[in-house]
């Protein structure tokens, strides 16, 4: 594993935090290192015994954030406003070690892209641009917006 990994950044910023006294910054990276250490034990069962990779630690970051969206959502709901701060500062950490976002037109171009690298020609082909978005682009798109966009994309 190599020492700019993601993992290794993460715990790095694990020891800042601790040598800053941030306890919530610290309370979240840990929170983070312990879904990615689930995740390493759930490979160990497949015969994966090195780890996740950085574009699955992504994954899990990802899912980390729609988590607390959903949460937040829940939380202004029910008047809940410490709560769902408190899901807000979580997903301020977690999104420390994702990658910048692209937006929508970088997105279709990105979509754009694929498609012709991946053959696709109709929206049967939908899959496959899908599983090479995941797969090139983890942790820079919102996998839930890009559907509709791949859909566009591929009715032409």
């Amino acid at each position: 594993m190599t020492n700019n990994s993601l993992r290794e950044t993460i715990k790095e910023a694990m020891k800042t935090a601790m040598k800053a006294k941030n306890s919530e910054e610290l309370a979240a990276i840990r929170m983070i290192l312990s879904k990615i250490k689930d995740a390493d034990i759930n490979a160990r069962t497949s015969g994966n015994n090195d780890g996740i990779s950085d574009a699955e630690i992504l994954s899990v970051l990802q899912s980390m954030t729609k988590q607390r969206r959903e949460s937040i959502k829940m939380y202004e709901d029910g008047g809940r406003d410490e709560l769902a701060q408190k899901e807000k500062d979580e997903i301020a950490v977690i999104e420390k070690f994702l990658p910048q976002q692209m937006n929508e037109v970088e997105m279709k171009e990105a979509i754009q892209k694929l498609v012709g690298e991946v053959g696709a020609q109709s929206v049967k082909d939908m899959g496959k641009v899908m599983g090479a978005l995941k797969t090139q682009y983890a942790g820079q798109l919102d996998m839930s917006k890009a559907g509709p966009l791949v859909k566009e994309v591929l009715n032409g």
